[in-house]
């Protein structure tokens, strides 16, 4: 039984068609990924099966009284209202406490933040995440998600692919996490020239039988040309000659791969590294870090000691707040470490994609701005001009000739990394590469990087990229070391589903993390459990304020190195902040304990 049905639908914005005469329905209990590049339509195709969006011409229809529950890219969350009253609503404690369906939403969602907070004072990604928990604790028969997995860590997207195939409802997804669509979708829809092409499964199989249908087109393209071909020696002599028509063959898709070469030649790519990086890389001795500055905020590393070498490929990997970032600014020599230290290799010649944009000026051409760092580069084998590379990376023919200014954000995230690359750099660090960029341009970027020769640190929440790009995994489990993961993403979630793995630590060996909802009994009434966990988080955002004060601090002393009048004022400063935060250290450290953490 249809759900949805769209019936001849289009719909167009501006001259630019996004449908066209599309027809489909959604059957009870179905769940599709939804693919495509960015601007082809796959948000307004949700926004027209919510029926939030009029189609131009054609019909779409529900049926009587169903419940769709749609998570877009934007919230429409009252910022007045606390995230117990968005996410719960009237339900009664005792109502939601004892139900384990909710609290595993909560848990795995919303755990880190207090429930008492106003929506309001929420971060981006934590607006998402309370709308998203919201969707999920109420109950519909068609769960519409655009882009579910932003802001989420491996972790919590694991989870929420297992709660969605769990769940009875039907569910329409749009998402560039390939991994994700692998592991709900039980069919794919493409969104491509106003169409939406059907492929039956997730993400490897649509991937499979597009391949088989492209073979499809091809040999019927050879064989028309073939047939072209004859016609035309007909015409020139007359009757042809007796051949016999060529015999095509549709093989299975498994076929298309078999004899395949390995993504990379590991051993060609490991030498030519070698020899571009000599034997060292990084090594750390005996570092000690903490993310906020020395002995301040979570400790990322303690007394760690660990290798890069040349032609490494590593994914790094740990929960949001563990010091991911706060590692590859560390390799990037924009951090210090607290103690030990850091050997760089003398040939190192490093690019580092942060998450923050770079400024490029604005009033440059894409292409101008490319050619500005080198018009050609060698990956691999090939040689590259810089259009080459910009119409892989999704700059075809007119956009190449845009101005910077008049990108969007992802278009200038691919024009960042392109520059980056351009330099011939001989060690990348990647921190969220995949942020803003469709399937179609994460493949050619893959395929880009499998040609690389050199050192690649990688932090990234796409698994599917990371386990592609990366030959080894590192994660930082909380215990101020990098732990080797032989088995990958999946040794890494095994840990920590046994508790085997923390996360982050404040100065002292004090656990940093937010506590998860309970609902145990702790000696205390729920109201005054609320209230300490609130009294929580607003120290721990005051710690995070005075760690950010003190590292402009710190700045402004450096550049204030030869005026010793100022410098005595800003010393001055610097000793009331530091006192400041070991007396809210001292507090958080009070809380906590009566909280049993």
């Amino acid at each position: 039984m249809n759900l949805v049905n769209l019936e001849s639908v289009s719909h167009a914005y501006g001259p630019k068609p996004l449908l066209s005469d599309v027809s489909l329905g959604i059957e009870a209990g179905e769940r599709i990924g939804v693919v495509g590049r960015n601007g082809g339509g796959k948000t307004t195709l949700l926004s027209v099966v919510a029926a939030t969006v009029k189609p131009d011409t054609g019909r779409v229809t529900h049926n009587r009284g169903l419940r769709v529950g749609l998570l877009s890219q934007r919230d429409d969350l009252d910022p007045g209202r606390t995230i117990h009253e968005t996410v719960l609503g009237g339900r009664a404690e005792h109502e939601w406490a004892g139900d384990q369906a909710i609290r595993e939403i909560l848990a795995n969602l919303i755990g880190d933040l207090d429930l008492e907070s106003k929506v309001g004072d929420l971060s981006g990604g934590e607006r998402r995440r309370t709308a998203l928990a919201k969707l999920l604790i109420d109950e519909h028969e068609l769960i519409m998600l655009d882009e579910p997995t932003n802001h989420l860590d491996i972790e919590a997207i694991a989870w929420l692919a297992g709660h969605l195939s769990q769940r009875k409802s039907a569910l329409l997804v749009v998402t560039h996490d390939r991994w994700f669509l692998d592991a709900v979708s039980t069919r794919t829809w493409e969104v491509v020239d106003g169409r939406v092409e059907r492929y039956e499964g997730g993400y490897a199989a649509y991937v499979l039988a597009k391949a088989e249908r492209a073979r499809i087109a091809q040999a019927a393209e050879e064989r028309r040309q073939n047939l072209m071909r004859k016609e035309i020696a007909w015409l020139r002599r007359g009757p042809p000659a007796r051949t016999s028509k060529p015999k095509f063959r549709i093989e299975a898709a498994q076929a298309l791969i078999a004899d395949e070469p390995p993504v990379r030649e590991t051993v060609e790519l490991m030498k030519f590294a070698a020899a571009r990086l000599g034997r060292t890389v990084y090594d750390l001795e005996d570092v000690t870090l903490h993310a906020g500055g020395p002995d301040a905020g979570p400790l990322v590393l303690d007394h760690s000691t660990f290798q890069f070498g040349p032609g490494d490929r590593i994914g790094l990997i740990g929960v949001n707040g563990s010091g991911k970032s706060t590692v590859l600014r560390l390799l990037a020599d924009q951090v210090k470490p607290d103690s030990g230290r850091i050997v760089r290799g003398r040939t190192v010649r490093l690019a580092y994609l942060s998450q923050e944009l770079t400024d490029v000026d604005p009033g440059q051409r894409v292409l101008e701005s490319v050619e500005q760092i080198r018009k050609y580069i060698q990956l691999g084998k090939k040689e590259w001009t810089a259009s080459q590379l910009l119409e892989r990376l999704g700059f075809k023919g007119e956009a190449q000739w845009k101005v910077v200014g008049d990108l969007s954000g992802g278009e200038r995230r691919r024009l960042q990394l392109l520059r980056l690359l351009m330099d011939d750099p001989n060690v990348l660090l990647l921190d969220e590469p995949t942020n803003d960029l469709d399937i179609e341009t994460l493949n050619e970027l893959e395929d880009l990087l499998d040609g690389w020769p050199g050192t690649l640190v990688l932090v990234s929440h796409d698994r599917y990229f990371l386990e592609r790009v990366a030959d080894r995994c590192v994660a930082l489990l909380g215990d101020g070391r990098l732990s080797m993961l032989p088995g990958g993403v999946d040794e890494y979630l095994q840990r920590r589903a046994a508790g085997t793995a923390v996360t982050a630590r404040v100065a002292g060996g004090a656990p940093v993390a937010a506590a998860p909802v309970k609902v145990e009994p702790t000696g205390m009434s729920a109201k005054e459990e609320r209230e300490l966990r609130k009294e929580l988080s607003r120290l721990e955002r005051q710690l995070d304020k005075l760690a950010g004060q003190e590292d402009k601090l710190h700045a402004t002393m450096a550049d204030a190195a030869s005026d010793y009048a100022k410098l005595g004022e800003l010393d001055a400063k610097l000793r009331d902040i530091l006192s400041e935060k070991d007396a809210v250290e001292a507090e958080w450290l009070e809380v906590a304990e009566r909280l049993g953490e």
